[in-house]
Formats: C-alpha cells, sequence, structure tokens
C-alpha cells in the first residue's frame, strides 16, 4: 500500500504540479496551447519525473528547459519572456515544494513507524498542499507583479541571475541542514536537521522573490515612463518650431500688409509713366511673395496652419490624397500646441496606417469645426488591420489633451476607414490665458 502511495505521490501528483506550471506559463505569456501540447507536456514531463532524481536540480533545470523550448517554438514567444518566466514559474514551484516538505519533516517524526500507511497518506496530503501553495503564488504574482510591459534586454538579468540565485542557495543550504542522515535499528531514516530553520529559510525565499518581482515592475514602469516623458519632450520641441516658423510668418504677413500701400503706390507709377511691363514684373515678385507667406492649408490657426501643411505635405508625397476642410477658432484658451498634440499625433498616425495600406486607396481628411464654446477636430484615413486603443503614446497624448478640456476623444473603425473624432471644450475662465502670436 504504501509503495503504490508513494508512486500516485510522486508521479501523478507531480505530473499534475508540472501540468499546472506550464498552464500558468503559457497565460503569463499572454498565449494559447492547444490541449496537444498539454498532453506532450505531460508526457515528457513524466520521463522527466522518471529519469531524474525527485526533487533534484536536474529535474528542475530539465523542467525550466521544457517550458523555455515550448514558449520559443510553440508560443512563439519572446525568448527573454520566455527565459525570465520559465525560471520564475519553477522556482515558485520549487519554494512551495520546499516549504511543504520541510512541514512533512516537523509532522512526520509524530508518527509512530506502525503508522507507515498513515504517514504515506500525509506525503499524499502534503503534496497536494504543496499544488494549491503553488496555485496561490502564481494567482498572485499574475495579478499583481507581472508586468505588462515588454522586456527589455539590458534589464533581463536584473532579475533573472536573482531569480537563479534563490533557487541555488536553497538548494545550498538544504543540502547542508538535510546531508546527515541517521538510520535506526529498524532501518527507518530519521534526518538530523533543524526543520523550522529550513521552513523559515524558504519562506523567506518566497518572500524576497515576490519583493523582487515588485523591484523588477516598479523599474519596467519606471523606465517605460521616462522613455515616454523623453518622446514627450521631443515631441514638444518639434512642436515648438512650428510656432516659431509660424511667429516668423505671421511677422512677415505683417510686414507685407504694412508695405502693401508703397507697393501699390510703386505700380500705379509705372503704370501712369507707360511701364506696363516693368509693372507685370513688379507685380509678379509680389505674387511670388505672397505665395511664400500662404498657407497650404488654412485653419485660421497660424500655427496649425504650418503643421498640417507639412504632415499632409509628407502625406502626399507618399501618394496619399489628402483634404483639409479645418476651421479652428483663433485666438482662444486652448493653447496652440494642445492643438499640435492632437493634430500631430492623428495625422502621423493616419501617415503610418496608410502606408500600411496595400492595394487600396490611400486618403486621409481632416475636418473640424466650432459650434459656441465646442471644438471639434476629425481626422479620417484608409485603414487595413486591427485596431490597438490602449497601446502607444500618440493616442494617450490625444486624451490627455482632450481630458484636460473637459472634452473626449473616440475611435471607430469600420470596414477599411478609420476615424479618430476629438472634442474640446473652450474654457471660459483662466486664471492665466496663454499669449498667443501676434
Amino acid at each position: 500500500m504504501e509503495r503504490y502511495i508513494g508512486f500516485f505521490n510522486s508521479y501523478i501528483i507531480g505530473g499534475i504540479q508540472m501540468v499546472t506550471g506550464f498552464a500558468f506559463f503559457i497565460r503569463f505569456l499572454q498565449k494559447k496551447a492547444k490541449l496537444f501540447y498539454y498532453l506532450l507536456f505531460a508526457a515528457l514531463g513524466s520521463i522527466v519525473l522518471f529519469a531524474a532524481p525527485a526533487g533534484s536540480i536536474a529535474e528542475y533545470l530539465i523542467y525550466t528547459l521544457l517550458l523555455a523550448i515550448i514558449g520559443i517554438f510553440i508560443c512563439r514567444a519572446d525568448w527573454r519572456t520566455v527565459v525570465l518566466y520559465a525560471a520564475l514559474i519553477v522556482e515558485i514551484m520549487h519554494l512551495s515544494i520546499g516549504m511543504v516538505n520541510s512541514l512533512s519533516g516537523i509532522v512526520h517524526p509524530g508518527l509512530s513507524p506502525a503508522y507507515q500507511n498513515a504517514s504515506a497518506a500525509l506525503s499524499v496530503l502534503l503534496g497536494m498542499v504543496a499544488l494549491a501553495m503553488a496555485v496561490v503564488c502564481y494567482s498572485v504574482t499574475y495579478r499583481y507583479f507581472l508586468c505588462r510591459e515588454s522586456i527589455e534586454k539590458q534589464y533581463l538579468f536584473i532579475i533573472l541571475i536573482p531569480i537563479l540565485m534563490i533557487f541555488f542557495m536553497d538548494e545550498y543550504i538544504g543540502s547542508i541542514i538535510y546531508g546527515n542522515i541517521t538510520f535506526s535499528d529498524v532501518g527507518s531514516s530519521v534526518i538530523v536537521a533543524n526543520h523550522y530553520r529550513m521552513l523559515v529559510i524558504q519562506f523567506f525565499g518566497m518572500a524576497s522573490l515576490f519583493c523582487l518581482m515588485f523591484a523588477y515592475k516598479t523599474l519596467l514602469q519606471n523606465f517605460h515612463l521616462s522613455m515616454e516623458l523623453s518622446l514627450l519632450e521631443q515631441e514638444e520641441a518639434s512642436l515648438n518650431q512650428y510656432v516659431e516658423e509660424a511667429r516668423a510668418r505671421y511677422e512677415k504677413t505683417k510686414s507685407f500688409r504694412h508695405d502693401i500701400k508703397n507697393h501699390i503706390t510703386v505700380v500705379k507709377d509705372l503704370l501712369q509713366n507707360g511701364k506696363s511691363e516693368e509693372a507685370l514684373a513688379y507685380i509678379g515678385e509680389l505674387a511670388d511673395m505672397s505665395e511664400e507667406l500662404s498657407f497650404p492649408c488654412s485653419t485660421g490657426n497660424p500655427v496649425a496652419d504650418i503643421l498640417v501643411g507639412n504632415k499632409l505635405g509628407i502625406a502626399k508625397s507618399m501618394g496619399i490624397d489628402v483634404e483639409c476642410s479645418l476651421i479652428l477658432p483663433y485666438p482662444c484658451r486652448i493653447r496652440d500646441i494642445d492643438f499640435c498634440i492632437v493634430l500631430s499625433n492623428g495625422l502621423d498616425n493616419a501617415i503610418r496606417a496608410c502606408r500600411d495600406v496595400s492595394g487600396a486607396e490611400k486618403y486621409i481628411r481632416v475636418t473640424g469645426h466650432t459650434q459656441g464654446d465646442f471644438v471639434l477636430v476629425e481626422i479620417e484615413n484608409s485603414f487595413q488591420g486591427k485596431v490597438s486603443v490602449g497601446r502607444g503614446t500618440g493616442l494617450s497624448n490625444i486624451r490627455a489633451v482632450a481630458e484636460k478640456y473637459q472634452g473626449a476623444m473616440s475611435v471607430k473603425a469600420q470596414g477599411a476607414s478609420f476615424l479618430l473624432s476629438v472634442l474640446l471644450v473652450i474654457p471660459l475662465h483662466t486664471k492665466s490665458i496663454p499669449r498667443q502670436i501676434g
């Protein structure tokens, strides 16, 4: 009876533990695996349990290798993510089993040798407890500590090496504590060790693992926040260039308007003196000068004119049909740079979407108008693929501007068309109105 219970505990419970770890591994990778791969992993896991000594380093390393192979070649996941999560899965299972084994060492000496069946049944129960403990740890890890961001190569070893260190230190301390085994006269083994000490060490090992994951998640979040901040700073610098260019054009336009009377006087004098050819040449120069001061897209806001004109010029050079019927209030209490954030990010996304379109019409339409205290800006473009609204700095920046002005942002993909709509509310009262151009 004891032999059958030992077989059940070693292979059945052990196999369930391995398959459970595999299921959470697939979940950590945010992938899906067919039932065939679960059965295949169960079969390979049974071979590992049969060939490798139970609880040995070789068993855990082979288990990790199996997870990594399936994650890379079957799930097609990034190798950095696969290596990290495979080591994490194995380490949690390793510590869970180790803690339960320490509990077994505490409880087992209290049983009389005559109750061997009870001792074997207890080992099965403790195996189930180890499985339940691992499932709880996996669930907590997935919900609270798993970082959804992509794992940067330069930061992989920051968490992988400490995980491996916890694993090998646990093995080393266990070999020291459980290294001396004596045998009684009746042939039963008695481990001369302090199981309480080992249980405390493994408990702190598990706690260290969770602290490590929390620190790593915080590190990655700070890294991505710093990257987004850097992108925003670059974007603000480029938008400030649009503002400066618009200011320069505005000053030229104001100077041209100031001098227009003089130009008219010169043309009038030339015509009165019969110098029609010179007058036509002078008018031609004036036409060229006015062309330099004109905007390809007239929105009513000089900064937006520069930005939209440049973006649509880029789109047109790529063979994209462009239309613009955007009218913006000027001046108003919405900052020029906020208009630029909406338009630049929206047009950049539209240009990228059109670039990926193949075998269909490519177009970008920019529309917008003001009604009362509301400003509506819409960018429609040709589109192929799937919508990913939650990701990307561009849409998040547009949403931030919309929320800043008590408005809203919405996206809609229908067929081969993508529509971005941004509603802004013009503030009625502000402590300080940003100085507009001119």
